[in-house]
């Protein structure tokens, strides 16, 4: 039986022959918050910047995700963390696909049309 891991592992090694990957600056501190150790937190920005880093911030970006929050709230539809919030919205708003494996993208798909790439 395959692990999540290993299937999400084989998935992002296929789509990344097929396609341009990068992520998203606020993926990038979610990654790196949960490294204890510096020097492997350096490793994991020298491999992470082989990607292109996209800067998503700002005011714009903060409107229209608490605009999808109330939207999906009315359809009954709860997402737990503001931050797959910032970048579901991000991913909207720039027409990018999104691999993922957190059930509150499901609401951005589901009820938004966020691309999305499943593992």
């Amino acid at each position: 039986m395959m692990t999540m891991g290993l299937l999400r592992d084989i998935v992002f090694e296929r789509e990344l022959t097929s396609q341009r990957f990068g992520s998203a600056d606020l993926i990038l501190c979610e990654v790196l918050q949960r490294v204890a150790d510096e020097s492997i937190a350096r490793q994991v920005l020298r491999q992470l910047s082989l990607f292109q880093i996209y800067d998503t911030g700002g005011e714009d970006l903060a409107v229209a995700t608490a605009r999808n929050f109330r939207m999906l709230r009315q359809r009954g539809r709860t997402v737990r963390k503001t931050i797959d919030g910032l970048i579901a919205t991000f991913c909207l708003r720039q027409g990018f696909s999104l691999l993922h494996c957190d059930r509150d993208y499901n609401h951005f798909e589901v009820v938004l049309g966020l691309s999305v790439i499943h593992p």
